[in-house]
């Protein structure tokens, strides 16, 4: 039966490929967005929400019932003015609230995007905070959680962001020198594997490393 997904951070470079491909699948009936601010996309199977985040209130309401969730929500500390606290609320809250609320809401599946080294341990702020949002996910009791941690990602993204062209034109460049692991990834390969998992729905927790994201999304 066809399913209805939820999808948080759809506006970013990973959510907005996933959003177009669950638009376009006959496997999902309905998508319902949750957003910030109108994106100005209009298509028969979406339902877009704007959300305030913080208002948990709010939030659970705008999570409604479906099957699966796929959070592909993040930003960047240039974003939040070198914040980390702005940052722990954007990339640990709200997905970790998601989950919390789905459960509630009697969803099946949590769909994660990652990151490469992705470590509760880490002395890295960034890696530690993915590996702490992974572990708490975790202890949800859905039928199936699917975690990615891709590599660099390439992608035509909505802000030029000099530094990370001029890296990922690098990472390109290296990428026949580089292990598997950390190969630049096409972000289009990343949203098709993640609504692939979803599809397929096999039970129990998942992590896909970069290596194996590409097989997932044929």
């Amino acid at each position: 039966m066809p399913q209805t997904a939820l999808i948080l951070g759809a506006s970013g470079l990973t959510g907005s490929h996933l959003l177009n491909m669950l638009l376009e699948s006959p496997s999902f009936s309905h998508v319902r967005s949750l957003v910030r601010k109108p994106s100005g996309i209009s298509h028969p199977k979406l339902e877009e929400i704007i959300v305030d985040f913080q208002n948990m209130e709010q939030y659970k309401q705008a999570i409604g019932r479906g099957d699966v969730i796929f959070s592909c929500i993040g930003t960047t500390l240039k974003k939040v003015k070198g914040d980390k606290q702005l940052y722990k609320q954007i990339d640990f809250d709200i997905p970790v609230n998601a989950a919390r609320f789905g459960i509630e809401a009697g969803y099946k599946q949590f769909v994660l995007i990652s990151a490469h080294l992705a470590n509760a341990q880490s002395m890295i702020f960034y890696n530690r905070l993915k590996g702490e949002t992974e572990d708490i996910i975790q202890t949800f009791p859905f039928e199936s959680i699917h975690i990615f941690r891709p590599s660099f990602l390439i992608g035509e993204r909505k802000e030029r962001r000099w530094l990370e062209l001029t890296f990922g034109e690098l990472m390109v460049y290296l990428s026949p020198l580089l292990p598997d692991a950390s190969k630049p990834i096409e972000v289009s390969m990343v949203a098709k594997a993640m609504m692939n998992v979803a599809i397929k729905g096999k039970n129990g927790n998942h992590i896909y490393p970069n290596e194996q994201i590409k097989n997932l999304a044929r």
